[in-house]
């Protein structure tokens, strides 16, 4: 073999190996450093897989669902994704959605893909030709605040919820789910809904204010991480909306949080103009819209 045609062979091989790649494959625990330093490259857009593997690692059965990784020719993570109950995903080139969205056309179990619009876009656009249909498309704005009020006079029973107050939370939480997705949670996986609520509250990320034995406020937080905290499942009493609680509790345990993390997040419906209103008050911005598929 002559030494050009060994350079020419070599180059074949470079470039078939460039086309190739990336290929999507399973991640594994030992790669966590690795993922959570891609994933920080864009926090206001990684954070919900951020905080899953920063609470139970890449490989999880907490996740209902299996982190994937591509890789680029040279071996660099070019995108992370996660594929089960909810499609997930941060990637970096066209060829990495077309990869994950041919492992995602597989999973038969999939409920909602959430994403920012630019990147949910052009992954639809692979998905959609082998994958399931939409039962319900919607639109979603991607809230952040960043920075603290003033304090006010402190509503003193805003305070990390307990077990004793479970079934009140899977009852309020299920009607959100219910009202955002038209599924009932309860209907699809009873038992599995409560576990996931009892966990967040054993792990102190569901915060209430209750004044005589009644839930006035409520929210959870869903990943909670140095750069990031998610917030989700914000709900106030319709008995006391349009009194200032809602407001006060927010902008007060903002001011708690903030103290950890670089930023709060939230995404709210663009159709739900008092929703948002209410994150206007208390000083949230508006970042990116995202799109919100059930499946």
């Amino acid at each position: 073999m002559t030494r050009e045609t060994a350079s020419l062979n070599q180059q074949t091989v470079s470039a078939t190996l460039s086309f190739a790649a990336p290929i999507a494959r399973r991640l594994e625990n030992a790669e966590t450093e690795e993922v959570l330093e891609f994933l920080k490259q864009r926090p206001l857009h990684t954070f919900v897989m951020s905080g899953f593997i920063r609470d139970n690692g890449i490989v999880s059965d907490c996740h209902r669902g299996i982190f994937y990784g591509c890789r680029d020719a040279g071996g660099a993570l070019e995108g992370v994704a996660l594929i089960g109950h909810a499609i997930y995903i941060e990637a970096r080139s066209e060829r990495a959605l077309r990869e994950f969205a041919r492992v995602a056309s597989e999973c038969l179990t999939t409920h909602l893909i959430l994403g920012e619009q630019k990147m949910i876009g052009p992954f639809w656009k692979h998905y959609a030709v082998t994958g399931q249909s939409p039962r319900r498309v919607g639109h979603e704005l991607l809230l952040e605040k960043t920075s603290a009020e003033p304090a006010v006079p402190a509503l003193e029973h805003l305070r990390p919820a307990n077990l004793d107050e479970l079934e009140v939370i899977v009852s309020v939480h299920s009607a959100l789910a219910l009202e955002e997705s038209g599924v009932n949670p309860l209907d699809r996986d009873a038992t599995g809904f409560r576990s996931r609520c009892r966990r967040r509250i054993e792990q102190g990320r569901v915060w209430v204010l209750v004044t005589g034995g009644e839930l006035i406020f409520k929210v959870d937080v869903i990943s909670d991480t140095r750069e990031v905290i998610y917030l989700e499942g914000v709900y106030v009493n319709p008995k006391y909306r349009g009194q200032g609680y809602g407001s006060r509790c927010l902008s007060q345990l903002s001011r708690q949080l903030l103290q950890r993390t670089s930023a709060l997040t939230a995404l709210v419906n663009e159709d739900k103009t008092d929703a948002l209103r209410f994150f206007d008050k208390v000083g949230f911005a508006r970042r990116a819209v995202y799109d919100t598929i059930f499946l």
